[in-house]
């Protein structure tokens, strides 16, 4: 099919297809499963983690600084928590999501061994999987290999929680091996790079196997490594109602096998709405850099943010990455935790001049979509505004921005798979309403 024809039936598509937005109001639709005033309609019930960014008083609603809870513990707190006692937070705060609990400090080491025990791929899997079919893209990968590990796994259809829970602990354990030996066969097919691969080892943490294993000499700093580590506790969970891990509970609800479901969920972070967007924030910045003669000239910057929400400038679609959030409205805790120790490393890497400009375009960026949108709610800067300079500072490609935040989530997928298979829901199905006319079927020789 040439060009032409494609456009051709692609205006037939949108001809037929696309609904007056009147028709949305008359019925009541929640575009999004969210009313007009942003608030999420009540899909179902959690005990894993819950997001805050509103809250009521005598009958009205205000917006508040953002609250991030996991199993009921506030995300500063485990922060502070394990950052105090100078260990890593990913393995624990795992723990925390899967079983519902602090583990003590026998329970946290024997976990631990757990993952290393599940840690490593089948013979062959690299090969097979990932080098004799290489993809451009590291999520394409990472959702391909976990379809193909259904095929290494001797009872992959075993919907029981003790199933369940072991291809859970299996994924978490090798989804930064899939995304980082993904990357090596990017750069050895694509690049003319030669082929690195190392191997993980039992001592490390899992941020800190993730930076062994990616960089060629191995080195790395304590602070990347803390720094990546955060990203990952912050990244791991975040309610049932975002996009990837809705998507879970809803393939979870069918039946299916745990890497069906979490398969379709690494579709849905593909997206650069959802986990992708963190990729369009940098990319974003750097279109502005290369537009402006001075990174300190706020009204510089101002005029330019209000070409790009003019949809004049940058992709043309009207929208600044990593400003605002479908329930924060003051502010995005995991961006305050995430900027703190940001500063710290641009102090480190000699990054402070770029530190500065992010933070200034946080700070004007509100201020102009106020100015060209009515706003319902508070808008601030979302974790995805500076995870991706954190992990450009610490020399992660961009490639691998969206499959480090798999890396984290699949942690929470497992949680809402576990969950909705424990409460044996019904299966998701909401309602739609059709709006097209009845009309009678003509006879060919008749059109």
């Amino acid at each position: 099919m040439d060009a032409n024809m494609l456009k051709r039936y692609s205006d037939k598509i949108i001809k037929s297809d696309r609904i007056d937005n009147e028709l949305y109001v008359k019925y009541d639709v929640k575009r999004g499963l969210r009313d007009i005033s942003g608030k999420g309609v009540l899909a179902g019930l959690t005990e894993i983690s819950e997001v805050r960014g509103t809250e009521v008083r005598n009958g009205e609603v205000y917006p508040i600084d953002g609250q991030l809870i996991y199993r009921g513990i506030d995300i500063n707190k485990i922060f502070e928590g394990f950052t105090s006692e100078d260990r890593f937070g990913f393995e624990e705060t795992t723990y925390l999501l899967l079983f519902g609990e602090l583990p003590n400090a026998e329970e946290l080491n024997s976990f631990k061994e757990i993952l290393v025990e599940y840690r490593g791929l089948p013979d062959g899997f690299i090969r097979d999987a990932i080098m004799k079919l290489p993809s451009k893209d590291v999520m394409n990968t990472l959702a391909r290999s976990v379809l193909s590990l259904y095929v290494y796994d001797e009872n992959p259809d075993d919907t029981s929680l003790e199933n369940v829970l072991r291809q859970s602990l299996y994924l978490i354990s090798n989804f930064s091996l899939i995304a980082v030996y993904s990357y090596a066969a990017i750069l050895y097919y694509f690049r003319n790079k030669s082929l690195i691969v190392h191997k993980p080892l039992k001592k490390l943490s899992v941020a800190e196997n993730i930076l062994h294993m990616l960089r060629p000499d191995n080195v790395f700093t304590k602070l990347e490594a803390i720094l990546l580590d955060l990203v990952l506790v912050l990244h791991a969970e975040h309610g049932g109602g975002n996009n990837s891990t809705f998507t879970n509970h809803v393939v979870s609800s069918s039946g299916t096998d745990t890497y069906a479901a979490v398969a379709s969920s690494l579709s849905s972070l593909k997206g650069p709405r959802h986990g992708g967007a963190n990729i369009k924030v940098t990319q974003m910045m750097e279109d502005i850099k290369q537009h402006i003669s001075d990174w300190k000239d706020e009204d510089e910057i101002a005029s330019y943010l209000n070409k790009i929400l003019s949809k004049q400038a940058y992709d043309h679609l009207g929208l600044i990455y990593g400003i605002g959030h479908a329930v924060y409205s003051l502010s995005d805790p995991r961006a305050l935790i995430l900027k703190r120790y940001a500063e710290k490393l641009a102090k480190d890497k000699g990054s402070v001049e770029e530190f500065d400009f992010y933070a200034r375009i946080e700070k004007l960026a509100p201020q102009v979509i106020a100015k060209h949108r009515k706003m319902y709610k508070g808008i601030s800067a979302n974790v995805d505004f500076y995870s991706g300079l954190v992990y450009k500072m610490l020399n992660i490609p961009p490639e691998l921005f969206t499959p480090l935040f798999a890396v984290a989530r699949i942690t929470g997928w497992s949680a809402h798979r576990m969950e909705e298979i424990a409460n044996r829901g019904k299966i998701i199905r909401p309602a739609y309403k059709s709006v097209a006319p009845e009309r009678d079927y003509v006879k060919l020789r008749n059109r």
